[in-house]
């Protein structure tokens, strides 16, 4: 174990026990005390990466019947919900994209239309992975975008510190992010959040509302997501040569075929039953996606074996999200999201919508720096943020929304899963992000608020 690990267990053991000997605030049980400890410590975990993110998950359901917060029973009850399947769906659904060679196909064709303008190629490849990333999940998608970068970088020779490079490493994973928000299939993040609202009490948000909502803000972030990186790092060629080695891959590749055209029908029955499920509850985005997951095993259309699924499931988040929505669940048993709502947040009854909702969604932003995984952002803030709502008189969907689109608002450092991909390679240095994310991030803020405000009393919001 290395020195970073050993500090981080450390901290995590000292600020848990800090916690634990500390009085009971007032109005908080004994047994929501001892959870917020249980919480302190697994934040310090996961900030710091002491230990595999899915061992701390397993060690916060442990602690809770040693600590007699909850019987094992219900601490691993509380662990399963529809999101662990949804998850585990999408990396099928990703697999089907990248086995096939459709992500690939894609990727390649709208490169070799990009011609070889540097500026244009940058645009190109954020519009590109953007579209992909409504339907596929962030990761995958950054990393599909990026093997397509690293080809054409290696044809120009291209080093790390140059600015071209720069944009483009840190424009393909803010595009995939800001591509995530357009659907709730978009990314595990969005429905996590959703699912914990209904768990909360706060509701159902149909699969069209959330898209009147996230289509329009992909639209406007994007472009300006893109003009914020060239104005911080102007590409410093003007051409990036002969794109003839893009276009002979792509017709090595020959014509589409018929595993892609496959997964194609399949993703596109998906994607309507997806939006029918606005008003066909039956259709939800969960039964939909595991049907459709169920369908690509079938003889006739098998796109995989089983075996090439598992190894491509990253068990480790599936893990995580157990372990995030049983302390989820324990947080509304013991009172402590009640506690953590009028501690927190109970002074925004006085604030008008529009601060409130600004407020929220710029707390969101910023609590990236101190946890930098999305499903953990949801898990200490729906909660809370729900029993606000609720006592202001609120439909909490008003309030919860800006906090699941704004979880995957991970642009100020390279922390989150998705800029981590490209952020390996060395294009771009740790601090590099900063400037343009902070922008990217202040222009998210307004405009997830004017969105709200908008979209609002057409949803019934207000």
């Amino acid at each position: 174990m290395g020195r970073k690990e050993t500090l981080g267990i450390l901290a995590a053991v000292v600020t848990t026990g800090i916690v634990l000997v500390l009085p009971t605030p007032e109005g908080l049980s004994p047994a929501g005390h001892r959870l917020a400890a249980v919480f302190v410590g697994s934040l310090v975990l996961w900030a710091t990466e002491a230990l595999p993110m899915a061992v701390t998950a397993i060690l916060a359901i442990a602690l809770q019947p040693i600590l007699l917060i909850t019987p094992i029973q219900t601490a691993i009850a509380n662990s399963m919900s529809p999101i662990f399947f949804f998850v585990f769906v999408m990396f099928i659904i990703a697999l089907a994209w990248v086995k096939t060679g459709l992500a690939r196909r894609f990727a390649l064709s709208m490169i070799s239309r990009a011609g070889t303008d540097a500026r244009r190629v940058v645009w190109v490849f954020m519009i590109a992975t953007a579209a992909v990333s409504t339907i596929v999940s962030d990761v995958p998608t950054a990393a599909i975008f990026m093997a397509v970068a690293l080809s054409i970088f290696h044809k120009m020779n291209l080093q790390p510190g140059s600015n071209f490079g720069r944009v483009v490493m840190m424009g393909i994973p803010i595009a995939s992010l800001i591509g995530g928000i357009g659907t709730p299939a978009g990314s595990s993040v969005n429905m996590m959040g959703l699912d914990m609202l209904e768990q909360n009490g706060g509701g159902r948000v149909a699969f069209l509302h959330w898209m009147m909502i996230g289509m329009p803000m992909v639209l406007v972030l994007l472009p300006a997501a893109a003009i914020t990186l060239m104005k911080f790092y102007p590409p410093e060629i003007k051409s990036i040569g002969s794109l003839e080695e893009i276009q002979k891959e792509l017709r090595s590749m020959g014509p589409v075929s018929t595993s892609e055209w496959k997964t194609l029908t399949i993703m596109s029955v998906m994607l309507v039953l997806w939006i029918a499920s606005t008003w066909v509850p039956a259709f939800n985005v969960y039964t939909v996606s595991l049907c459709g997951a169920i369908v690509m095993f079938l003889p006739g259309i098998r796109l995989f074996t089983w075996k090439e699924a598992q190894d491509a499931t990253s068990w480790e988040t599936l893990i995580l999200i157990n372990g995030i929505f049983s302390l989820g669940a324990a947080s509304g048993s013991t009172g402590l999201a009640k506690w953590l709502a009028e501690t927190s947040f109970g002074g925004l009854g006085g604030w008008s919508t529009v601060a409130v909702l600004a407020a929220i969604s710029a707390f969101t932003v910023v609590i990236h720096l101190v946890l930098p995984l999305g499903p953990v952002i949801n898990a200490v803030m729906i909660p809370p943020i729900v029993k606000v709502a609720i006592a202001a008189g609120v439909n909490p969907a008003l309030y919860v929304l800006p906090v699941i689109f704004t979880a995957s608002c991970a642009m100020l450092l390279p922390m989150d899963p998705v800029p981590l991909v490209t952020y390996g390679k060395g294009y771009y240095k740790f601090f590099d992000m900063f400037g343009p994310g902070l922008v990217i991030s202040i222009i998210w803020v307004i405009i997830m608020t004017v969105a709200m405000l908008i979209a609002a009393p057409m949803l019934g919001l207000i």
